[in-house]
């Protein structure tokens, strides 16, 4: 973003006093990432768009009561996980797989998250199509992961929501949300070694890894409120 350019915050407040054109220009500034989002979790481009279009309809007749308690974006996606999770109770039936971008570097041996930068076993000596081909196999990886764990892993591995926020928008308890990411990066893991295509390990952040706690109910989890 230029410094020319207003930040989100600013758009925010013209939006909230009645400028429709700071709102257009919000929607075109996160519109892709919102799409890119719902792509990921519904796997269906219609859903995708559906999801898109009634995503930015919340925000606007709710950003009145927006105070700022977060980052916009963060609950632009919120807003965006719920409305793609309810396409997906709607929609109990094989999916197709799509593919998903900029998960490469998350996660180390022991399943945790890593700092943006954490680098994969490549030592920098894969050419262009050697690293094309291992961002196709770890899309590949993550899309078939199963829902429960896919989505908990999407929201806060690569949307980077807290952990209270993806049990919020999940409907699961926080607890839950670490037992799913930690399988889900354990389930990554082990793929992505059987391929020989493990991460380096490296010091180690992030939420608590799970065991303690087991997954409850149907495993969908309930969408919360858009706010």
């Amino acid at each position: 973003m230029s410094a020319a350019e207003p930040t989100d915050h600013d758009l925010v407040v013209r939006a909230q006093g009645g400028d429709g054109g700071a709102f257009a220009t919000l929607a075109r500034r996160h519109r892709d990432r919102v799409y890119r989002l719902a792509l990921r979790i519904t796997r269906d481009a219609q859903d995708a768009e559906d999801v898109l279009q009634e995503t930015f309809l919340s925000v606007y007749r709710k950003l009145a009561d927006f105070r700022e308690d977060a980052a916009f974006t963060t609950w632009l996606h919120r807003v965006a996980a719920n409305h793609a999770l309810m396409k997906l109770r709607k929609r109990r039936s094989t999916i197709q797989t799509t593919p998903m971008d900029e998960v490469g570097d998350r996660f180390e041996d022991g399943g945790t998250v890593l700092s943006p930068g954490g680098t994969w076993q490549d030592d920098g000596k894969l050419d262009a199509a050697e690293k094309r081909e291992l961002r196709e196999r770890i899309n590949q990886a993550v899309d078939e992961l199963p829902e429960i764990y896919r989505v908990v892993f999407l929201l806060r591995d690569v949307e980077e929501l807290s952990t209270e926020e993806v049990a919020e928008v999940v409907g699961i308890g926080v607890p839950n949300v670490k037992t799913r990411l930690h399988r889900a990066r354990l389930l990554l893991r082990d793929k992505l070694t059987v391929q020989g295509q493990a991460p380096h390990s490296h010091s180690k952040h992030g939420d608590g890894e799970g065991g303690g706690e087991g997954d409850e109910g149907d495993g969908h989890g309930h969408a919360v409120g858009d706010h």
